[in-house]
């Protein structure tokens, strides 16, 4: 852990090396001048002249590419700064609120720069979110809105909609010209201040605003590099992910600590052509080692829409793909690994990880030199709390993708949520961690800060316990997911928060889903929600499913009845209703994942009643 010595490198001392953030014990002791901007000034000192960031704009007539070199990225985090102290006072927030670009770098560390606590959403044009951008703006209560020009027509319309929020002032970005940078006011910051509120993605709750210091972000970037091994300076990143999401901003953050680049392009760009992403991934296996990060949707999608030709010159031999969704699917990496080994891609290229924006993101992930693999164990034995190995062909085997080993210099045991005491391997408990790279908290929110910030351990295992090295004095963070150890390796199989019950019995809803996914061919593989509804007393099982591409004319009744037969024969829960709806008409969060809290609030109010195919039971 962390030992507070207040060391300091000089800029003039280079470029920072990881060996300068361990301690003797090679535990992860973050220097105390580290902050994200020291970081950005250390690269402009002595990588000036490389290209920091890339971005590639697929909007228009062809590809159109833009770069920034750290110098230019100095002058114009320091332009948007001086401009922001204008607005802001050290403390305040400042939300961006812009397309995915270049701007928005700029404006994300500008408003870090100028000392102010940053909150990266993103523009309201973005579909099926209004909600949770109307909730993170009255939460945080920005006095400025960073964003473009050619979204803030959009942004002050969207603001002017928005109640119970004093008016921000908004600034246009690109619009703040070069020369302002010499206006700027130096500030100083700690690297225990707060370097920006990240917004939970709301599938269980309502979004929440954590707050991540400086400390945080630095030891975790650190964690990310020292588990996946990315020493290597020409370590390059692709990522079409939003950059308000934590797995977005680690995209950036990677080049930041040790002046590499990154290429980006926007989420639209990848959903409307996955080959883009591979076509990015191949360009930088081209020069150097290159790591990418998605969840299971995007791997499936690219294994289905994005697979270049044999003649396409495609090279993937070079390539780290994080996959991090919760849980992390087999048949994803399987997709995806049948339909790129032809162009060379190494059995060991996926990294299961498991993360949580609490933690500022990483947690656990499998060594560089493993391959992604599955451990079947029995579900009714998993339902029950223990985790029972069986054959990948036995009628109750359920997929469960380890996730590897804890990060360097954190901590995580499994625990009983309900007792506090620590579960020995193979019990199935809530994840409880501690570390740097934990989150202050949840902003204006001390309840709910002290119930998932301030566990305490109420005992723990005589032998084999996972807190030993934690500090015994210190908090641990509740993570609300369920996993369990086996053979040294962490699993995590869902969220409590998902878990269905019916007549005392419990039931993962990735299961469930899993069945109904594959009991129809007009079944959307992947986009299956299951949840259970309180009527009449009793706890009723609903399973809403998207209808495959191709099949909007197809009659859905059979496929209603394959799949309350399926789960009932697979799981032993009967099904009350199945609704077949649409493509996109299931709620996701603004990551991607499943909303099954959403979808159970939309269905709960009649929103797919339209679209009923069967009397409800």
């Amino acid at each position: 852990m962390n030992r507070r010595t207040g060391r300091s490198i000089p800029i003039s001392d280079g470029l920072l090396q990881v060996e300068d953030c361990l301690d003797a014990d090679g535990e992860i002791d973050l220097p105390d001048d580290i902050t994200f901007i020291s970081l950005i000034d250390r690269n402009i000192a002595h990588v000036g002249d490389e290209v920091a960031y890339r971005y590639l704009d697929f909007s228009g007539a062809g590809t159109q590419i833009s770069e920034i070199t750290w110098t230019e990225l100095g002058v114009r985090m320091a332009a948007v700064a001086a401009r922001v102290q204008q607005a802001a006072t050290p403390g305040e927030r400042v939300a961006v609120l812009a397309p995915q670009g270049l701007d928005y770098i700029a404006g994300f560390f500008g408003a870090i720069k100028a000392g102010a606590v940053a909150v990266p959403l993103f523009a309201p044009e973005l579909p099926g979110h209004a909600e949770r951008l109307d909730v993170a703006l009255r939460d945080s209560r920005p006095v400025a809105v960073l964003t473009t020009s050619g979204a803030r027509a959009g942004v002050e319309e969207f603001l002017d909609q928005v109640t119970g929020l004093r008016r921000p002032e908004v600034i246009t970005i690109d619009e703040v010209p070069d020369a302002a940078a010499t206006t700027f006011v130096p500030t100083v910051i700690d690297v225990d201040d707060v370097s920006h509120l990240q917004y939970t993605g709301g599938a269980t709750r309502p979004p929440a605003g954590v707050e991540i210091t400086h400390r945080a972000v630095g030891t975790n970037l650190v964690q990310m590099i020292l588990s996946i091994d990315l020493l290597d300076r020409n370590t390059h990143g692709v990522s079409w992910l939003p950059l308000y999401h934590d797995m977005g901003l680690s995209m950036i953050g990677f080049p930041a600590v040790y002046g590499g680049h990154s290429t980006l392009m926007s989420p639209t760009a990848f959903i409307r052509r996955p080959l883009r992403w591979i076509e990015a991934l191949s360009a930088g296996s081209a020069t150097g080692r290159v790591v990418t990060a998605a969840p299971n949707f995007a791997y499936e999608w690219t294994a289905a829409r994005g697979v270049p030709g044999t003649d396409s010159g495609i090279d993937l031999s070079n390539v780290v793909l994080i996959i991090g969704s919760e849980p992390v699917s087999i048949d994803a990496i399987a997709a995806f690994d049948a339909a790129f080994a032809p162009f060379g891609l190494p059995r060991t290229a996926f990294k299961p990880s498991y993360g949580i924006a609490e933690a500022t993101l990483l947690v656990a992930t499998i060594a560089p030199a493993a391959r992604a693999q599955a451990l079947y164990v029995d579900r009714d034995a998993l339902a029950r709390g223990t985790a029972v190995p069986v054959a990948p062909d036995h009628d109750l085997a359920a997929a469960h993708v380890s996730c590897g080993q804890v990060a360097r210099s954190l901590s995580c045991v499994i625990v009983d949520p309900d007792t506090g005491r620590e579960l020995p391997d193979g019990r199935v408990g809530e994840p409880w961690v501690q570390g740097d790279n934990i989150a202050r908290g949840y902003w204006r929110r001390p309840q709910e800060t002290q119930q998932t910030f301030g566990a305490r351990l109420a005992g723990t295992l005589a032998g084999g316990s996972h807190a030993i090295g934690a500090d015994p004095d210190r908090n641990w963070l509740r993570t609300g997911d369920l996993g369990f150890y086996l053979d040294g390796e962490l699993y995590i199989t869902g969220r409590i928060a998902d878990v269905v019950i019916l007549g005392g019995r419990r039931y993962s809803p990735h299961d469930l889903e899993a069945t109904a996914a594959g009991a129809s061919p007009i079944v959307r593989r992947g986009y299956v929600a299951a949840f259970a509804v309180r009527d009449d007393g009793a706890d009723r099982l609903v399973i809403v499913a998207e209808r495959a591409a191709g099949t909007a004319r197809t009659d859905p009744g059979a496929a209603v009845a394959s799949i309350k037969a399926a789960v009932y024969e697979h799981h032993q829960a009967p099904v009350a209703d199945v609704r077949i709806v649409p493509a996109g008409a299931i709620p996701r969060t603004t990551s991607g994942k499943l909303a099954r809290r959403a979808c159970r609030t939309a269905y709960l109010d009649g929103i797919f009643d339209d679209r009923a195919i069967t009397p409800r039971a």
